[in-house]
């Protein structure tokens, strides 16, 4: 049950970040960067943090079941099992907010990845280090 909640609490907060930050990059607004455009950055993400959740909350959930199985494999360690999470949640990731437009190109396909690949891995080692006995002898 942790390893639920800490998926649910944390994948769609970094995933929201992470994705306010690719469209931003995309879409060349961060060209010239002071302090005003990073507070308006935060600004963004705090009005846009309740629809990450909303979104982000069943993906999140499914990963974290994946994970969860994946867990009770004994042949799959720990860091196998959060490379596994993360490119799942890449192609995910990528799957659902990637652009097939004329932009679309493999910067936008890596950086589309990122959005679900990150979360997922901080999550599975997060979940690796709250939840996770120790290898018994």
């Amino acid at each position: 049950m942790k390893r639920y909640l800490i998926f649910a609490a944390l994948a769609p907060l970094l995933g929201g970040f992470v994705l306010l930050l690719v469209t931003t990059y995309t879409s060349g607004y961060w060209t010239h960067t002071d302090l005003a455009e990073v507070r308006k950055l935060f600004v963004v993400f705090a009005k846009t943090l309740q629809y990450s959740y909303f979104f982000g909350i069943l993906p999140t959930l499914m990963m974290a079941a994946v994970d969860d199985i994946l867990f009770h494999v004994e042949r799959i360690r720990p860091v196998l099992r959060m490379l596994f999470v993360g490119v799942l949640s890449f192609f995910g990731a990528e799957l659902l907010y990637g652009s097939r437009g004329p932009d679309s190109g493999a910067i936008q396909f890596i950086l589309y990845g990122l959005v679900g690949f990150i979360p997922g891995v901080v999550c599975s080692w997060l979940a690796h280090e709250a939840i996770d006995e120790p290898a018994r002898a």
